[in-house]
């Protein structure tokens, strides 16, 4: 389910308890919201409030975490195609063919995170990038290096190459969602209880639903840019390709 979707469920089911809440209020007998019984739903709401700012607050951090992560590796990987592409290029003539595949490889890595009109889930396990970044291997081990430099620099291109395969299973092991359903679900309820409350506090006039709406549809934009941080390559929010298409636009020249 899209990270949209769920902050409209989560929107709408605090809209309606809010609703219920207000519509409870006008049944309830006048002593029901006397002056202790609203102190004490206001500890109540209180204590919700404080609940979910602070879910909501490590949430935020550890999605922030995860989108930063994956920035960072493909920027990481970025990095390490151009250096290889520097590498292969001092070896002298006989790369040209690993060169090539170098480019290949890059593209299929684009091509892979970035679909063109495609913002769905990715599947880095498989996919085109892993059968080019073995031929690639296989062109830099087939080299035969004449001199102590060329052998230097074979040896190079073959760790970096190895670095690359380590940054590729970064992004697959990162890849996994870190916000568990029933805290999802959890995190709902607690909103559609403190909604509730204020409901049964607030005046039934324009003004007051008017500022409660406001509330939920701020909450709701919280949760969805939890999400959206939670999954950096779906969605809206993405991690960007330009360090990557950069480098790879300049391959080979």
């Amino acid at each position: 389910m899209s990270s949209l979707a769920i902050a409209c469920i989560l929107f709408v089911g605090v809209l309606t308890s809010t609703l219920v809440a207000m519509l409870i209020a006008r049944c309830l007998p006048d002593h029901h919201l006397t002056g202790d019984s609203k102190d004490v739903i206001k500890s109540g709401v209180g204590i919700i409030g404080t609940l979910t700012a602070l879910v909501l607050g490590l949430l935020v951090a550890a999605t922030k975490g995860t989108y930063d992560t994956q920035s960072g590796t493909v920027k990481d990987l970025a990095a390490q195609i151009a250096i290889l592409d520097r590498i292969l290029e001092r070896y002298g003539t006989d790369s040209a063919e690993a060169r090539g595949r170098l480019r290949d490889l890059g593209q299929s890595v684009l091509d892979q995170i970035w679909p063109h009109g495609s913002t769905g889930p990715i599947d880095f396990v498989a996919g085109q990038s892993k059968q080019f970044g073995e031929s690639f291997f296989e062109a830099v081990a087939v080299l035969d290096p004449k001199t102590d430099t060329q052998r230097m620099l074979k040896g190079r291109a073959q760790e970096i190459t190895v670095g690359m395969g380590q940054l590729r299973q970064k992004l697959v092991v990162n890849s996994e969602r870190t916000i568990p359903a029933p805290l999802l679900i959890m995190l709902a309820v607690w909103q559609a209880t403190l909604f509730a409350g204020l409901g049964l506090l607030a005046a039934r006039n324009a003004t007051a639903i008017t500022v409660l709406i406001i509330c939920m549809v701020s909450v709701a934009g919280a949760l969805f840019l939890v999400l959206e941080l939670d999954r950096p390559f779906e969605g809206l929010v993405r991690v960007s390709d330009t360090p990557l298409r950069v480098v790879v636009s300049n391959l080979g020249k």
